[in-house]
Formats: C-alpha cells, structure tokens, sequence
C-alpha cells in the first residue's frame, strides 16, 4: 500500500506523519500519533465514540480518512485541557457523575464542546440532539445531559 504524508494541527501542535492511503483518522492519530482519547467503539460511525473537531466542525474520525485532514486543525479531548486544568465540560462530566465505563465520553465531550461553541446557552432539547449521535450503555443519559447544561451555565457565568 502506498505511503501518503498528511500534515494537520492536532491540539495546537504541527503533527507531520506518513500514513497508508486509505487510513482511517482514527487509526492514524491511535497508531501513529499516540492520541488514544478517540475510542474505536462501532468503526461504522454509529457509536461517536470516535467524534473529533476538525476546524470547528464535529466529525467521526473512524469515517474519516487522514489524508483529507491535510492542513486541518483537529481537536480531541486530549486537548482541553489547559495547563493541567480540566476544560469546562470535563469538569462538569466529572462532577455530575456524568462517566461510567468512560468509552462514550471523548465522543459526548466533543459533541457538546461543537453544540456550546456554536450555542452557549443551549435548551435541554439542544443539548439532547447535539448528543444524539453518541450512544451510551451505561448512564441513561441523564448525566450527561445535565453535565452540559451546568457547563453552559458555567460559561456563561464566566463570560458575565
């Protein structure tokens, strides 16, 4: 298989690899680049155990081949934190109880880190949609949904 070079900003650092052609986002940055908070959970798309932001967008990083992220800045919850303290929403997953298992967790941050970026103070209804393409076993949800809301007011309590 031929050998391709992606370049792409991963978490604020220039990351420059060669990859096999046809390699999937999520394998590159587990395999190559050592970025393990992106779970292979469905490699279908289903699950969004894999979610990621590239250039401000949501997107499933087992459905997306690394070579199109050339030049791309790419975000995983490897990234939110700052100087060792836990961004926002990590916080609030944390004390809301919000992680069991932890599979599904990278996926519903990075879902909720694109809905509050776009949407600071998002409904109950907003928070739910923009998690609907994450699954989860274990929490029933409620946690979650919560853990984005107190986020958002968190926010917007620090932005006042």
């Amino acid at each position: 298989m031929a050998k391709v070079p992606v370049q792409f900003t991963l978490n604020g650092a220039e990351k420059a690899e060669f990859i096999d052609s046809g390699t999937t986002l999520l394998h590159a940055l587990r395999d190559k680049i050592g970025d393990t908070s992106p779970k292979g959970g469905c490699h279908q798309g289903t699950c969004g155990a894999c979610s990621v932001i590239i250039d401000g967008e949501l997107r499933l990083s087992c459905l997306t081949l690394a070579e199109t992220c050339n030049g791309a800045a790419i975000t995983t919850t490897s990234g939110l934190s700052e100087g060792g303290v836990l961004h926002p929403l990590q916080r609030a997953f944390l004390d809301a109880f919000a992680t069991q298992c932890g599979f599904c967790t990278p996926g519903m941050i990075m879902a909720a880190k694109v809905l509050l970026d776009h949407t600071p103070n998002p409904s109950r209804d907003e928070v739910v949609e923009a998690l609907s393409g994450n699954i989860c076993r274990c929490t029933g949800y409620e946690p979650i949904i919560q853990a984005v809301l107190t986020a958002a007011r968190s926010n917007s309590q620090n932005a006042a």
